[in-house]
């Protein structure tokens, strides 16, 4: 293409999210079900902040990564949910250029911090499980706060050179997004320039961010694993792993369905497959990381019990 031609081409300056389709009837009824979404995941995860900040029961390491991880998933939703539900309401799915790179800078964002944190969370339950005499030595309140900090500013910065190489690249048509979000892969493809660089380097970032934090994950519970098999009693066993099953669940949700989004080969019969499996780290793990963490922790259920008649209390005495 000679230089007088690519200038003639119209950049472009706005992308279309397809979404889940043109079906104006099915719109609002996903409009209605990630409405409830969103609404009890932001009441869910702020309930668990509220929680861990007011119950001094709760200002140990392993409440005070769940509220990290709980703050985490309210940005999470609110970075993808409400434009989302905006489109379904107007109908009109267009995003601008800079809103779109804006929302996948920190959706990437968040997705390594989510990385890192929850090794952090499993490294934890190590240490707690395997090491209790030591734990209390080793996972101070210092510690919690460089681990957590790590997580935040390592995720944030992660995903800064991708968003500059992948923002930088020349977008002259089409300017349709079949994803319901800005994500790397769905832009990439709409570039007509030499995606080479962008695309290594978005594969090699993926991997930093997502192989250290899951290798170490994996070699927490292997020994975790192995500490509680070696306990004789059957109620030493299940007292031990209950202190890390609620976490070990979002941690398969979590990367079960990354690693199906970004590992799996990307055809086209695979493009619905993989809005759904986006779906489920976008949307529903942040919403069932607060299910979990409280209907599976029976401290966490006394301590919302007991908010809760307070509650009721305070209301039927100002009543």
């Amino acid at each position: 293409m000679s230089q007088l031609e690519w200038k003639n081409k119209t950049a472009v300056m706005e992308f279309i999210l397809l979404g889940f389709g043109n079906d104006s009837k099915l719109h609002s009824l996903l409009f209605l079900i990630f409405l409830s979404i969103y609404i009890v995941t932001i009441t869910g995860n702020i309930s668990i902040i509220v929680l861990v900040m007011a119950n001094r029961h709760f200002h140990t390491a392993m409440y005070f990564f769940i509220g990290n991880l709980s703050c985490l998933e309210i940005c999470y939703s609110s970075n993808i949910l409400p434009r989302m539900l905006l489109s379904y309401l107007d109908e009109d799915r267009s995003i601008s250029f800079t809103g779109c790179f804006t929302q996948y800078y920190f959706f990437g964002c968040l997705a390594a911090t989510e990385c890192y944190l929850l090794a952090v969370m499993s490294y934890d339950r190590y240490l707690a499980v395997c090491r209790p005499l030591h734990y209390p030595v080793y996972m101070n309140g210092k510690l919690c706060l460089q681990l957590a900090a790590a997580s935040w500013i390592s995720g944030f910065l992660s995903n800064s050179i991708l968003t500059f190489l992948i923002s930088n690249l020349d977008f002259c048509g089409p300017n349709e997004i079949e994803h319901f979000f800005c994500d790397s892969f769905p832009i990439i493809k709409l570039s007509c320039s030499d995606t080479r660089v962008a695309g290594l380097a978005t594969s090699i970032v993926a991997g930093i961010c997502s192989l250290p934090p899951f290798l170490l994950t994996f070699l927490s519970y292997l020994s975790i694993i192995f500490v509680v098999m070696r306990i004789p009693s059957t109620t030493g066993r299940k007292k031990a792993f209950s202190t890390c099953s609620s976490h070990l669940i979002v941690v398969i949700l979590f990367y079960w369905s990354i690693l199906t989004v970004y590992v799996f080969p990307h055809y086209n019969t695979q493009i619905s497959l993989n809005k759904i499996f986006s779906a489920f780290y976008t949307i529903l793990t942040p919403l069932v990381n607060p299910l979990i963490y409280s209907l599976r922790n029976k401290e966490v259920k006394e301590a919302l019990q007991k908010q809760a008649s307070k509650l009721l209390y305070f209301r039927d005495f100002l009543s």
